[in-house]
C-alpha cells in the first residue's frame, strides 16, 4: 500500500474534486434570492456584512440576487460585487410604512422573478414575510441578536414584534447561544433551525501576508508609545459594549502594577454614531480613573487588520450577551490573544486558556486578572497561541463556510417548494 506523497496528493485532489462537485450541485439548485435589511450603513455590524457576503457567494455561484434596504455607504461595495441593490424605506419602524412596504416588496418579487426571500431584521421582516407568503415563496430569517423584550405589557408587545424573526420556513441562528435562546423564548422547533456561525473573511484577516507598513500608518495616526503594550476594545461606542468596564479593569491593573510599571495603552476603537454624551462620559471616566495618558478613544478604523496587528490583546467586554461578536474571530484569525466576557455566543469562539481568557461578565476584578494573564505571556507561548487561534478560526468561523452553509439552506428550501 502506497502511503507516500503521491498518495496524499491523490487524496487531497479527490477531496477537492468532491467539494467542487458538491458546490456545483448546490449552485444548480439555487433560487433567485432577495435579502431584506434596514440599511447598508458603514459600521452597522453583522447584519450588513452577512448580507453582502452571502450575496457575493450567490453571484459567484452564477445566480442573480438582489438586496433591498434604505441604502447607505456600503451599497457601493455591494454593487462592486455584482449585486443589485433596490432602495426601499425598510429601516422605518412606522407601522404605516411597514404596511406599504408589503406592496413594494411584492412588486419587486414579481418583477424580478424572486424565488426566495431572506429577512435579516425585524421591521423589514414583517413586510417581507407578508410579501413572500402572498407569492407562495420560501421565507428565511436570520436571528442576528437576542432582541431583548423585558417584562410586563410592553415586554409582551415587544416579544410579539420580535417573533417575526422566529417565523421563517427556516430560521438561521448565528451561534448555539442564539439557537437555545430561540427555543426557550420563541418555541422554535429544532427542525426549523439551522445553526450557522458568523463567518469572517480569512483572506483579509490573515497575519501571514500582512504588510507591516499598514501598522506604521495606523500607529502614527494614533500616536502610540512603542514601549507600551496595546490592549484594544473594538466596537461602536454604546454602553452595553462595556467601554466603562474596560476603563475600570485597566485602572485596577494599573493599581496592581503601579504607575511606573503599568506600561499599557488601552484603545477604544469604534464610532460614537452620534452618542456624544456617552463619549464625554467615557472621557470623564478616563480622567477620573487616572488613565489620561493610557486610554485613547480613536474612533472608527478602516483598517481593522492593522489595528489587530498593533494589539497585544483584543477585548470583548459586552455587558449583555453577544449573539456572536465577530471581533473575537477576527482578532484570533490575526493570531491575537483575546479576553472575553463569559456569556453569549462570544464564548463559543474561544478555546479558554489556549486562544484566550474568559472573565465574569460585568466584573472588573476578574477582567483585570484575565488581562494580566494575557499580557504576561512569554514569546514562545504567544507564538504558539497565534498558530492555534488562526487555525481555530479558519476551521470553524470562515466566511466561505458560512456562505456555503447558507446557500445549502436556500437550495434545500427551493427544491422542497418546487416538488
Amino acid at each position: 500500500m502506497n502511503d507516500g506523497p503521491d498518495s496524499n496528493t491523490k487524496v487531497d485532489d479527490a477531496a477537492s474534486a468532491a467539494s467542487e462537485a458538491a458546490a456545483r450541485e448546490t449552485a444548480a439548485r439555487l433560487p433567485v434570492v432577495l435579502q431584506v435589511l434596514p440599511s447598508l450603513d458603514v459600521g452597522g455590524g453583522g447584519v450588513e456584512r452577512s448580507a453582502i457576503d452571502v450575496a457575493e457567494a450567490l453571484v459567484l455561484a452564477g445566480k442573480t440576487t438582489i438586496v433591498a434596504s434604505s441604502g447607505g455607504r456600503q451599497v457601493v461595495e455591494l454593487e462592486r460585487r455584482g449585486v443589485r441593490h433596490v432602495e426601499l424605506p425598510l429601516a422605518s419602524k412606522n407601522p404605516l410604512i411597514i404596511r406599504r412596504n408589503i406592496a413594494r416588496l411584492a412588486e419587486l418579487i414579481e418583477r424580478e422573478n424572486v424565488e426566495l426571500v431572506h429577512a435579516r431584521s425585524r421591521a423589514p421582516a414583517w413586510s417581507a414575510r407578508a410579501a413572500a407568503r402572498a407569492a407562495g415563496l420560501p421565507f428565511v430569517t436570520t436571528f442576528h441578536g437576542t432582541y431583548n423584550f423585558g417584562s410586563g405589557t410592553f415586554g409582551a408587545l415587544k416579544k410579539r414584534y420580535n417573533a417575526v424573526m422566529a417565523d421563517g420556513d427556516m430560521v438561521i441562528a448565528n451561534s448555539q447561544f442564539i439557537t437555545t435562546h430561540m427555543k426557550e423564548n420563541y418555541g422554535v422547533p429544532e427542525a426549523r433551525i439551522r445553526t450557522i456561525p458568523r463567518g469572517i473573511d480569512t483572506a483579509r484577516f490573515d497575519a501571514e501576508g500582512f504588510n507591516p507598513n499598514r501598522m506604521i500608518d495606523v500607529s502614527t495616526r494614533w500616536r502610540l508609545d512603542d514601549e507600551n503594550a496595546v490592549v484594544t476594545l473594538p466596537g461602536r461606542l454604546t454602553r452595553w459594549k462595556g467601554q466603562l468596564l474596560f476603563i475600570e479593569a485597566l485602572a485596577r491593573l494599573k493599581a496592581r502594577r503601579g504607575a511606573d510599571g503599568f506600561r499599557v495603552t488601552g484603545l477604544l476603537v469604534g464610532s460614537d454614531q452620534g452618542r456624544e454624551a456617552y463619549r464625554r462620559e467615557l472621557e470623564e471616566k478616563i480622567s477620573e480613573m487616572g488613565l489620561g495618558g493610557n486610554v485613547q478613544i480613536v474612533g472608527h478604523c478602516e483598517d481593522m487588520p492593522a489595528a489587530y496587528m498593533l494589539s497585544d490583546v483584543v477585548v470583548s467586554a459586552s455587558t449583555d450577551p453577544e449573539a456572536f461578536g465577530r471581533v473575537i474571530a477576527e482578532a484570533q484569525a490575526m493570531g491575537r490573544p483575546v479576553v472575553v466576557a463569559d456569556h453569549g455566543g462570544a464564548t463559543e469562539q474561544v478555546l479558554a486558556g489556549e486562544t484566550g481568557w474568559l472573565f465574569t461578565p460585568g466584573d472588573p476584578e476578574t477582567f483585570a486578572d484575565a488581562l494580566e494573564s494575557a499580557l504576561t505571556l512569554d514569546t514562545e507561548k504567544r507564538e504558539a497561541l497565534a498558530v492555534r487561534a488562526a487555525v481555530h478560526v479558519r476551521e470553524n468561523f470562515s466566511k466561505a463556510g458560512m456562505c456555503a452553509d447558507t446557500l445549502r439552506v436556500y437550495a434545500a428550501l427551493h427544491e422542497t417548494r418546487a416538488r
